[in-house]
């Protein structure tokens, strides 16, 4: 006699068995890249020469948010009215403090941390200083946008090359990312966020960013600014591992002996307590 207990088990195995079937069938049939060729890494070095690490132009950044400022809905003016002067009064409202990535737009325009570009068949990727390499990846591969992109905080970008110029096109950011003007004044896009950037060259040394900014939710009209980073060569200039969270440990040694992180306590204020012995 067939136990009962086994019906659940086989429908189960048939359920997942189905699925690894769907998704390998569903696999077979979307178009995928070709490995490579010599060609495509030969087109690689035609490319402009993005490499070394570049640091972005702070003063400049501060310049722009004071004389180009974005065309704030009047809501959204009063509130950064109100960021400006709590900054003033010398209590500013820190919007990055939690330790989640800045995503886009504000990586590009308020980034203190150097960044990095690397090139390969089909992708570029910028990679940021800040928390473990944090990474943007632009397809160039002449893929467009998904459908209904699942919103994360750098979005789905897309590429491609207009002579020495790569221009961007981003969609699917989540609202919960700031349009920046500094480090303590800036608000959420609030959804239906798209930014499209113009990277160039304007010097040997010197990367510009042209970046129009749309997100009909605070702002009445496209917003166009542009940031410049500087190009180091020198080896000592090298991208830092950074790990906001590491902040919230302590290093300490276990019963065992073995080096261990302990998560940090904190009083009502916020300060840390010394660790317990």
């Amino acid at each position: 006699m067939r136990s009962p207990l086994i019906r659940p088990a086989a429908a189960l195995a048939i359920l997942v068995m189905t699925a690894w079937a769907t998704a390998a069938g569903a696999a077979a049939t979307e178009p995928a890249d070709p490995a490579p060729t010599a060609e495509d890494w030969a087109q690689i070095a035609r490319l402009p020469d993005w490499s070394g690490v570049w640091t972005p132009d702070v003063i400049d950044q501060n310049k722009q948010a004071s004389s180009n400022p974005p065309p704030w809905t009047a809501p959204a003016a009063r509130k950064i009215a109100a960021l400006v002067a709590q900054e003033a009064a010398g209590h500013p409202k820190g919007l990055f403090v939690d330790c989640l990535p800045e995503g886009l737009p504000a990586l590009m325009l308020i980034t203190h941390n150097p960044v990095e570009f690397v090139f390969t068949p089909g992708r570029v990727l910028l990679l940021g200083e800040s928390d473990g390499d944090r990474q943007r990846r632009i397809y160039t591969d002449g893929r467009g946008h998904p459908a209904d992109p699942d919103p994360t905080f750098f979005g789905h970008s897309i590429g491609h090359w207009e002579g020495d110029t790569l221009v961007v096109d981003t969609i699917g950011v989540l609202p919960e990312t700031y349009i920046a003007l500094g480090e303590a004044v800036g608000l959420p896009n609030d959804g239906d966020l798209h930014v499209t950037e113009r990277i160039r060259l304007t010097a040997p040394d010197t990367l510009a960013d042209d970046l129009t900014i749309d997100a009909p939710k605070v702002l009445t009209a496209p917003w166009r600014t542009t940031r410049l980073f500087y190009r180091h060569r020198e080896r000592s200039a090298e991208i830092s591992e950074g790990v906001c969270l590491q902040g919230r440990f302590a290093e300490s040694v276990d019963d065992q002996g073995d080096a261990v992180f302990t998560p940090l306590q904190f009083d009502a204020e916020g300060a840390p307590l010394p660790p317990k012995p």
